[in-house]
């Protein structure tokens, strides 16, 4: 479904969409945020797509996790959607407007979170995610490190530098940075990377919680116990886009992997 943006700023808080007209007696129910509209995306390098046409629109308080096999082009059409890469065609909406990764409205309300460990060599964890936090507006910043370090079990490593870290520590870093900022989007590119068992596991339900409260999910994963306990929808990608239940993108990922989980 395409769109057309009704305002001229970036704001979260606006939607395309008018609410539909109040029956007699009952108080009209506020229509949920689209934050993410791919309208005939076409992903991939130069003028050569990667997989098939992707059409989706995903809403505050959805989690729409991206499936298939290894090399099938998940990765390409997330970076497509953020703005990482130029689509071969069709386009992509974030909060009604053209994406556009250098704007800062884009970066207020987009977290997220690739394979790449991008970190400062001489800022310790605490100071990265200072940086990141205070750099996007977040209050109360000593309270958010100290809370993330704890969730992601890196309290012992508040003073040391990146190369100190372990490949998992290292990941656990990138994953804090994203919750210690403001966001109304949070893009994962398979968060489960690199984490043990119970992390995955406590990861997956703050998602799930964090989605239940309002955040739109954009995430690939090889894992089905994430796609079980966070996704709201699914898509498998390949040559032939289709659309899936949670339920059965969980299963796919188990018949294509399937040591997955």
């Amino acid at each position: 479904m395409n769109v057309e943006p009704k305002r001229l700023d970036f704001c979260p808080m606006d939607t395309p969409n008018s609410p539909a007209p109040a029956e007699p007696g009952h108080s009209p129910t506020p229509a949920t945020p689209i934050v993410v509209e791919a309208h005939q995306l076409s992903s991939g390098y130069g003028r050569s797509p990667v997989c098939g046409i992707v059409d989706f629109t995903l809403s505050g308080g959805g989690a729409l996790a991206l499936v298939g096999p290894n090399g099938a082009g998940k990765s390409t059409v997330l970076k497509t959607v953020v703005g990482q890469l130029e689509p071969v065609s069709g386009s992509a909406r974030i909060h009604g407007q053209e994406v556009d990764d250098r704007s800062l409205a884009f970066r207020r309300e987009v977290a997220q979170v690739f394979d790449e460990d991008a970190f400062f060599p001489s800022l310790t964890v605490a100071e990265h995610l200072a940086i990141v936090a205070a750099g996007h507006g977040a209050t109360e910043v000593e309270e958010l490190i100290d809370t993330e370090c704890e969730f992601f079990g890196l309290s012992a490593e508040r003073s040391s530098l990146p190369h100190n870290l372990s490949s998992g520590q290292r990941r656990r870093l990138l994953l804090a940075a994203a919750f210690v900022r403001p966001r109304s989007l949070l893009v994962l590119d398979e968060p489960e990377q690199r984490l043990d068992t119970a992390m995955r596991s406590r990861l997956a339900t703050r998602l799930r919680g964090e989605v239940a409260g309002g955040l739109a999910l954009l995430l690939v994963t090889h894992d089905p116990a994430f796609v079980r306990t966070i996704a709201t929808s699914a898509l498998f990608i390949g040559d032939d886009i289709r659309h899936l239940t949670p339920a059965a993108a969980a299963a796919a990922i188990s018949e294509t992997n399937p040591h997955a989980g």
